[in-house]
């Protein structure tokens, strides 16, 4: 087993340095099973958005691109990936966990989970949004994405963005991460992949959206205008 433990500013937010750390990590993991947890009373609290507001185009496509690559790794990575929430997963954060074959999350009901993108005016990168609609249920797409609330842990689970709630997230992933580990492994990322196939497969139009659309609206003026306000408070 390889532990991920992030331990970063800002809650763990998403900049460029952590997501490179993250990158290195992974490497490390090789085909071995992986824990994904943070660190006191946060998993991940989203983007940086100090260095989401300093980006220019061809920053903003590396940075996009960067997030949608680790999301690929860990949803693509053969071996069990389970994930401890031991605190917030907003945004980004969420959709780490979403990358992860199962979710424990702490019961703390001052927790708060979900992906509130459409909230900041912001849209998902292609393969991103490719991988939540995979492990969003149809049923609660829309309240998920376009609702971008966040959530307490058992509203997070009844909308699946967690499976499994314990007092002791870390200790409660460990054990699920062993149970499946234990399992042979090249059954396991055979079956994987094949449920999983061609989800993080981009065709051209996604790449065209993700230049015309997507891209384009990380940078203009609406969100810069959120981003700022956030940053303000």
């Amino acid at each position: 087993m390889h532990t991920i433990q992030m331990a970063h500013p800002g809650k763990n937010a998403l900049s460029t340095a952590l997501m490179t750390w993250l990158d290195a990590e992974l490497d490390r993991a090789g085909n071995a099973p992986i824990l994904l947890t943070g660190t006191d009373d946060a998993f991940c609290a989203g983007l940086d958005l100090k260095e989401v507001a300093s980006l220019d185009t061809a920053g903003m496509e590396r940075f996009l691109r960067h997030i949608d690559r680790i999301a690929m790794r860990l949803f693509d990575h053969p071996a069990p990936v389970v994930a401890a929430i031991n605190g917030h997963a907003i945004a980004g954060g969420a959709v780490l966990a979403l990358c992860c074959d199962w979710r424990v999350a702490t019961t703390n009901p001052r927790t708060r989970i979900g992906v509130n993108e459409v909230a900041l005016g912001a849209c998902f990168p292609p393969r991103i949004l490719k991988i939540v609609l995979h492990r969003i249920s149809a049923h609660n797409r829309a309240r998920v994405l376009l609702g971008a609330h966040l959530y307490p842990p058992e509203e997070a689970r009844a909308l699946g963005l967690v499976d499994e709630l314990a007092d002791d997230a870390i200790a409660a992933a460990t054990k699920r991460l062993g149970e499946l580990s234990a399992h042979p492994r090249a059954a396991y990322a055979h079956t994987k992949g094949l449920l999983r196939r061609g989800v993080t497969t981009l065709a051209p139009e996604d790449e065209r959206r993700f230049a015309d659309v997507e891209l384009p609206q990380w940078l203009s003026k609406d969100v810069k205008a959120k981003i700022d306000a956030v940053l303000k408070r």
